[in-house]
């Protein structure tokens, strides 16, 4: 129906000299009568339209361009303005032959030809009659051709046939209403038709069908089946209009700015699809170019090569556009086969650990041990090492060591408080958002396939319902299995065991045992006072000063003031807390520096004091004199050694034992062992048992609020019990450490280097413990603690003895 609105804007644009009015469509225009059929030509020109199919009694406006068409409208011009107007089969034939036009068309008379600028004819065309093309008699310069006429013969008083033409003119009129494109003339032409052939001609000709339905429907001789048709036809119109109508009311209701951007990709495809480009040929060029180069494995390329394929049935405006475009970009960053070359100078290796880190002798000599199998077996197919000890002695830094000793790339992953596999693994493409895991990521953004990996806080990851992390660990740190690790995103085989992993955790306890068991353990401990001062002077004092824009101010810290700021400042295994420390002081005297006051060349004590405030710890607490049933006892946490109190008192009772202190249940286990051991040697110590049952007994370990737990305090809980019951002091500068049994033996217990040093920092004069201890002692440097003297015992009758101060 949009060809009425088509004719208007030729017929009424034009000037008015050269039209003389002229009715669109003829309202009712009569059939021929028999003595103007007998009249009608037997041979006309005949032309073939595109697209279009010419009804009886409907004008058509037509451009001519091609010559012979012109030829034959210019012939008909000539000889009563008649001719035969015929669809051709294929519309993209500029040059048809008889063969390429249908058979049966429509004779029509020319009734105004207009000159449109360009050279091209437009004309008006009025169909008459169908006819059936005998035989063409002509084909040069112009088609003409003997036709036979097709009569029309409409029934008379059929009912059914009356209501078949009702409901076309009612489905008409229900699309004119509906469509957006159709004019509001429509309207008013459908309501004032009253002859059925011309109804059905008009809305025929005017429906938004297939060329071939149109045709069909020119060709049915039987009125009533080609009335049939077209009721059929304008159905599935209305139909399609309909749903048009509820899809754009449905969308104009919610639309956003998402569905906006695709009605608008829609507008540039077609606007590319009319000028016959490929928006994601360029794009998909590329990525096979880049393919050339990458060295991937077979499953990889045949994944690759079926991707491609889908994306250049795709439009870049769908969705699984992107998906797939990224999914191929991630194979081709990643380095297949790419490894960078190891250096394997161990003297070289050996001179970038002791300048990256002072002291930890034995971790240098057993990773140099390590970086020599490499060296020798060549592969990578040896145990993880798993670097454990308190924060902040440079477990992850040791791994950047590494990585700069053997010149390999180095790559750090974070497992702390990760709770879902799929941050390993990778998310399946199907889900929104989805992304490679972070292994592979890591892998992706290096550009290396061997690079040193570190595993940071293995100890921390959680597990829930939505996976355990660890359980994924276990392929990814197996030797074994880790050279065809798959992740979810990639959908291929990587090899990972070409990489150099290195775990960090501050505690064993909290890795799964399967995980722990493919970790070669390594345990570092804290760092001494001496350590300290000389990581001090070495590292943290030239970073801060450099970081606080003093690398040209003289500046100095003497070792006695560098110990001052450890002993008083610090309760630390690593150094983090005493490198905060320092930058308080170099930005205190950035501040007199800035301000241009004097700055004395060396830092003095005062002025540690005016940086940080007075000291926060103080060891007198730890070496003074205490009542009965106080003992200094060592401790082990995550953050290195410590020392605690505790303390026994006694009140009238009924001998209740009670335990305070945030105590867990081993040492509340400790405890009780203590007390029935001294129960059971009580006439030994010269205790009444009188006094087991008339008094209730009160353990106390100071700071509450801290958890505690382990068999290390079992000697100190006995001597403490011991102590209170005795009336005998325990000897000052003394702290001890050590599990007991109910027979009264003692036994070993580990954190030794960590509460030793804690000992010493607290100004501990002498330490007891187990003998089968003393290995452990052997191990620290002697300068470390010296003025300290050790006391190796087997028995708990002889932690007494050495503990209990005379009455």
């Amino acid at each position: 129906m949009s060809e009425i609105k088509s004719m208007i804007d030729v017929l009424f644009n034009q000037p008015e000299q050269e039209l003389e009015f002229m009715p669109i469509v003829p309202l009712g225009e009569d059939e021929l009568n028999d003595e103007e059929k007998s009249n009608l030509p037997n041979e006309v020109p005949i032309i073939a339209l595109r697209n279009t199919v010419l009804f009886p009694n409907v004008v058509l406006p037509i451009t001519v361009a091609r010559d012979k068409s012109i030829q034959a409208i210019t012939q008909a011009q000539k000889t009563g303005k008649w001719i035969g107007v015929v669809a051709q089969r294929d519309s993209n034939e500029d040059n048809p032959q008889p063969d390429d036009i249908y058979t049966t068309g429509t004779l029509a008379k020319v009734v105004k030809q207009l000159k449109m600028p360009g050279g091209d004819i437009t004309i008006f065309i009025m169909g008459r009659m169908r006819f059936h093309i005998e035989e063409y008699t002509k084909t040069e310069p112009y088609f003409t051709a003997k036709i036979k006429f097709l009569e029309d013969k409409f029934p008379k008083e059929d009912p059914e046939f009356d209501a078949t033409i009702s409901s076309i003119k009612d489905y008409s009129e229900r699309i004119t209403q509906q469509s957006s494109n159709t004019p509001q003339e429509a309207n008013v032409l459908l309501r004032n038709i009253e002859q059925q052939s011309f109804l059905m001609h008009f809305v025929a000709s005017n429906l938004g069908v297939k060329l071939l339905d149109k045709q069909a429907l020119l060709e049915e001789n039987n009125i009533k089946t080609r009335a049939e048709r077209l009721l059929q036809l304008l159905q599935s119109e209305l139909q399609l209009v309909e749903l048009k109508n509820e899809i754009t009311n449905k969308t104009r209701t919610d639309i956003d700015r998402q569905q906006r951007e695709y009605f608008l990709q829609q507008q540039m495809k077609s606007i590319r699809d009319e000028l016959g480009t490929d928006p994601n040929d360029r794009e998909i060029k590329d990525l096979q170019k880049r393919a050339e180069g990458v060295k991937m494995t077979d499953q990889a390329r045949e994944l690759f090569q079926k991707n491609i394929e889908k994306l250049e049935r795709m439009h870049p405006s769908t969705p699984d556009y992107s998906v797939i475009y990224n999914h191929l970009d991630l194979i081709l960053d990643l380095p297949w086969g790419v490894y960078t070359e190891d250096k394997y100078d161990l003297k070289n290796a050996q001179k970038i650990l002791d300048e990256d880190h002072y002291g930890m002798e034995k971790i240098k000599d057993r990773i140099l041990e390590y970086l020599a199998v490499l060296k020798l077996k060549g592969d990578m197919k040896s145990p993880i090492l798993c670097f454990v000890g308190p924060p902040g002695i440079g477990k992850t830094s040791l791994g950047r060591s590494i990585a700069n000793a053997i010149q390999r790339k180095y790559v750090r992953f974070s497992l702390g408080g990760l709770h879902d596999e799929s941050e390993l693994r990778g998310h399946r493409k199907t889900y929104i958002g989805a992304m490679p895991g972070r292994i592979v990521q890591s892998i992706r953004k290096i550009k290396a396939a061997n690079p040193v990996f570190i595993l940071d806080e293995i100890d921390k990851m959680g597990h829930d319902f939505r996976g355990d992390p660890s359980s994924a660990l276990l392929e990814i740190l197996d030797p074994e299995q880790n050279n065809s690790f798959y992740d979810n995103y990639l959908e291929l085989e990587f090899d990972l065991s070409k990489v150099l992993f290195i775990a960090t955790a501050n505690s064993l306890n909290d890795i799964q045992p399967a995980l722990r068991d493919r970790l070669e353990i390594i345990q570092l401990t804290g760092y001494s006072i001496e350590e300290k001062v000389e990581i001090a002077k070495r590292h943290l004092i030239p970073k801060q000063k450099e970081l606080h824009g003093l690398s040209k101010t003289p500046l100095r810290f003497p070792d006695k003031v560098i110990a001052k700021i450890i002993q008083e400042y610090t309760r630390e295994s690593g150094v983090r807390e005493l490198d905060r420390l320092l930058a308080g002081i170099m930005r205190s005297v950035a501040l007199q520096v800035a301000m241009e006051n004097v700055v004395a060349p060396q830092v003095s004590i005062e002025l540690v004091e005016k940086a940080l405030g007075k000291p926060k710890f103080i060891n007198d607490i730890y070496t003074k004199g205490y009542p009965p049933g106080v003992v200094v006892g060592l401790a082990w946490t995550s953050v290195g050694g410590d020392i605690l109190f505790i303390e026994t008192s006694l009140s009238k009772g009924k001998g209740v034992l009670a335990l305070t202190g945030n105590l867990g249940n081993v040492m509340k286990e400790s405890t009780s062992t203590a007390l029935s051991y001294l129960k059971a040697h009580a006439e030994e110590y010269k205790i009444p048992q009188t006094a087991f049952e008339e008094n209730d007994i009160h353990v106390h370990v100071p700071e509450g609020a801290t958890p505690k737990d382990g068999p290390s305090a079992g000697i100190t809980m006995l001597t403490s019990l011991a102590s209170a019951f005795t009336g005998r002091k325990v000897r000052p500068y003394l702290a001890m450490t050590g599990e007991i049994t109910l027979r009264g033996q003692v036994l070993p217990v580990g954190g030794i280097k960590e509460k030793v040093l804690a000992a010493k920092r607290a100004g501990v004069k002498e330490i007891i413990m187990c003998a089968q201890n003393q290995r452990d002692v052997e191990e620290i440097n002697k300068d470390y603690i010296k003025g300290v003297k050790f006391s190796y015992v087997t028995e708990m009758k002889e932690v007494l003895e050495l503990a209990l101060m005379k009455r």
